[in-house]
């Protein structure tokens, strides 16, 4: 029977796009393609749509803006960044975009396949949660999306809020830089990446800097706690 999920691809090389429509649909998935950044963000926001896979660099808008916009009218639609860029500066601007995961071309076919099965059942299987979480004079409100510090507001960005929200759900326990990529970012850690750093340090400036006790604390060797104590 076909499956019933339809997951839009946003590619401008046409030779790329049919691979990828082509492998889908063999596994039974709707799919609909747009070449460009406008049209890709057009169908995103006007069919219904379960999954998209978007190219970073799109003629007429680019993969990073089209995510932007996507999220702020959809943040629940599951967006997996293609692009042959692998820096962790390029991911970085992915993930702040509200990217849910990011894989780099050339991929395998059946890496892709896994990357989109994740991020469908992390969706189809969301349950209803808590408001919010507290630790210390830290807040995170799970509705609004924002961490509250004593009487401040912090904006977070959608990866910085899914660290914190797992630090705060792990309170007390050290946790690994491999435990960090597969929970947060759903990807296996790779050692040639300082992603999981460059967003731990985002995260302290943001929410230890000008604030006391501090929380995010650093185990050498080990990984890092999150802890009032």
């Amino acid at each position: 029977m076909r499956n019933s999920m339809k997951i839009l691809i946003v590619e401008d090389e046409p030779r790329v796009a049919s691979f990828i429509k082509e492998g889908l649909e063999e596994q039974e998935y709707q799919t609909a393609v747009a070449y460009d950044g406008l049209s890709g963000e057009k169908a995103a926001l006007e069919e219904d749509i379960d999954l998209i896979l978007l190219d970073l660099i799109l003629p007429g808008k680019s993969g990073i803006d089209v995510c932007r916009a996507v999220k702020e009218k959809k943040p629940d639609l599951p967006i997996l960044m293609l692009t042959a860029m692998s820096t962790t500066v390029d991911k970085v601007k992915g993930f702040d975009a509200g990217a849910d995961d990011y894989l780099v071309k050339p991929f395998d076919f059946p890496e892709l396949l896994a990357r989109i099965r994740s991020l469908l059942k992390r969706r189809t299987s969301a349950v209803p949660q808590q408001e919010s979480l507290r630790v210390a004079n830290l807040e995170l409100d799970l509705l609004r999306k924002v961490a509250i510090r004593g009487e401040q507001v912090i904006g977070l960005t959608a990866k910085e809020f899914a660290l914190l929200e797992f630090f705060m759900r792990n309170k007390g326990r050290v946790v690994s830089r491999t435990d960090i990529s597969e929970k947060v970012w759903d990807i296996t850690y790779d050692t040639g990446t300082n992603i999981v750093e460059v967003y731990v340090n985002i995260l302290r400036k943001k929410i230890d800097r000008d604030f006391e006790p501090k929380l995010i604390h650093t185990r050498i060797g080990l990984g890092y706690i999150f802890t009032d104590s």
